[in-house]
C-alpha cells in the first residue's frame, strides 16, 4: 500500500510470448495484488503469455490487440478501449513496457501517471519523437545501471529515471525440490559434479565459451558434467561443437524445461550464465540464486548488480575459455565456499528480488510519479 491508499494500476505489455517483459510484468501484477492494490494486466492475447497469466490467476484485460504488426483499425480500437478503461477503472497509473504500448499509453493516460519500464538497452532510443515520450512520462525505470546510463544519455530527464532490478518467483524456486534426484537420475549423473546453464541457444549467449571452458576443466575433472537447458536456433551448431570438442559423454542437452525447472536448478552444483537475453535482468541467474546455487556470470546486463562477486558467485573479468575454467575449478575445489555462496545468493534473492520487495519498490516509484503528475 502507498500510505493508507490502494493504487489502481494497469500493466500494459505489447507482448504475446513468454519472454523478456512477460514474467516481470506478471510478477509485478501479482506482487501488487498481494499488497492490496487493484492491479490489472493488458497483454497481446493468443499465446503463452496469456496462458501463463491465466494459470497464475490473472485474467488479462479483454478487448486489446497490443500487436505491433496490427493495422490502423486495431490501433484505433486499442485507443478507444484504453480510454474507456482509464475512465471506468479510475486508473492511477498506466505502466508500459514496450514502445508500442508506450505510445498507446501516452495517447490515453489522461490524468493517470505514465510509467515506462526498459528491460534492455536496445529499447532505449534517441531523438524525436522518442524524446517526447521521455518528457511526457512521470517515471522511466531501467532494469540495470547500463540501461539507466543509456536513458540519461538519450535525453531522459534524470529526475524521472529510476533503477529497479529483476524479480523472481522465490516461492517456486526456493522450495527444497525433491525432484532434483530424479533430474540427476534422468541424465545418469547421480553423484557427478553437475554444472548447468539455462539460456536460449542463440548468438551472444556465451555457450561457445562455456563449452570450451568446460573442456579445459574436464582435463582435470573428467567426472564433471555440463547440462545445457533451453531451445533455439543454434542448437544444431552447439551439438556440432560438442562433438568437435569431444564432449559427447559429458555435455548433455536437456531441452526446454518449464514445470520441472526448479528441480533442474536444485540438481546443479554450479550455475553459469554468460550472456543476457531479451530481458537484461538475467532472470535465469535470479532463479538459480533463489534455488541456492552459486552463479558464475559474465559482466553483462544486470548480472554485476545481481551477483555479488565472491559472495554469491563469481563474475568473470572476461568471457573466455580460460576464465570460465578457472571459475568452475575454484568452486569445484572448494565445495564449502560454493555452498556458502549458494546460501548467500538464496538470501539475496529473497531479500532483494522477491515479488513483495519488487512491488514495494514500484509503490515508491508510483507515488513519486503521481506527485510529479500533480505539480
Amino acid at each position: 500500500m502507498t500510505g493508507d491508499r490502494s493504487l489502481r494500476v494497469l500493466n500494459l505489455v505489447a507482448n504475446r510470448w513468454w519472454t523478456g517483459s512477460a514474467d516481470p510484468a506478471l510478477r509485478l501484477t501479482l506482487g501488487l495484488r498481494a499488497r492490496g492494490h487493484h492491479a490489472l494486466l493488458g497483454l497481446a492475447p493468443g499465446d503463452k503469455f496469456e496462458a501463463k497469466a491465466r494459470e497464475a490467476g490473472v485474467e488479462p484485460v479483454e478487448g486489446l490487440h497490443l500487436d505491433v504488426r496490427s493495422g490502423p483499425a486495431a490501433v484505433l480500437a486499442d485507443l478507444r478501449r484504453l480510454r474507456r478503461l482509464v475512465r471506468e477503472e479510475a486508473l492511477d497509473v498506466i505502466h508500459v513496457h514496450h514502445s508500442h504500448d508506450h505510445w498507446l499509453g501516452w495517447w490515453t493516460h489522461g490524468g493517470s501517471a505514465l510509467v515506462r519500464s526498459y528491460h534492455n538497452e536496445r529499447a532505449v532510443r534517441r531523438g524525436w519523437p522518442t524524446s517526447s515520450l521521455y518528457r511526457s512520462s512521470q517515471a522511466l525505470v531501467a532494469i540495470s545501471r547500463g540501461v539507466e546510463e543509456r536513458l540519461i544519455a538519450a535525453g531522459a530527464p534524470a529526475r524521472a529515471v529510476h533503477r529497479v532490478g529483476g524479480v523472481v518467483d522465490t516461492a517456486r524456486f526456493a522450495a527444497d525440490s525433491r525432484g532434483a534426484a530424479k533430474i540427476r537420475e534422468e541424465f545418469h549423473v547421480a553423484s557427478a559434479p553437475l554444472i548447468g546453464c539455462v539460456a536460449r541457444f542463440a548468438a551472444g549467449r556465451g555457450h561457445e565459451a562455456l563449452l570450451e571452458g568446460f573442456r579445459l576443466l574436464c582435463r582435470e575433472r573428467p567426472d564433471a558434467r555440463l547440462l545445457l537447458v533451453g531451445k533455439g536456433e543454434r542448437r544444431q551448431a552447439l551439438e556440432a561443437a560438442v562433438k568437435e570438442l569431444g564432449l559427447e559423454d559429458s555435455a548433455l542437452f536437456a531441452g526446454y524445461r518449464d514445470t520441472d525447472l526448479p528441480a533442474v536448478l536444485h540438481a546443479l552444483d554450479i550455475f553459469v550464465l554468460l550472456g543476457a537475453g531479451s530481458d537484461e535482468s538475467c532472470r535465469a541467474a535470479l532463479e538459480a540464486m533463489a534455488a541456492g546455487r552459486p552463479v558464475v556470470g559474465a559482466r553483462v546486463g544486470a548480472l554485476p548488480e545481481v551477483v555479488v562477486h565472491g559472495e554469491t558467485g563469481l563474475l568473470l573479468e572476461r568471457v573466455s575459455a580460460e576464465h570460465v575454467a578457472t571459475a568452475l575449478r575454484r568452486l569445484l575445489e572448494r565445495p564449502h565456499e560454493a555452498r556458502a555462496m549458494g546460501e548467500a545468493g538464496h538470501r539475496r534473492a529473497l531479500g532483494r528480488f522477491s515479488p513483495d520487495s519488487h512491488a514495494r519498490r514500484f509503490e515508491e516509484i508510483y507515488a513519486a510519479a503521481l506527485a510529479s503528475k500533480q505539480h
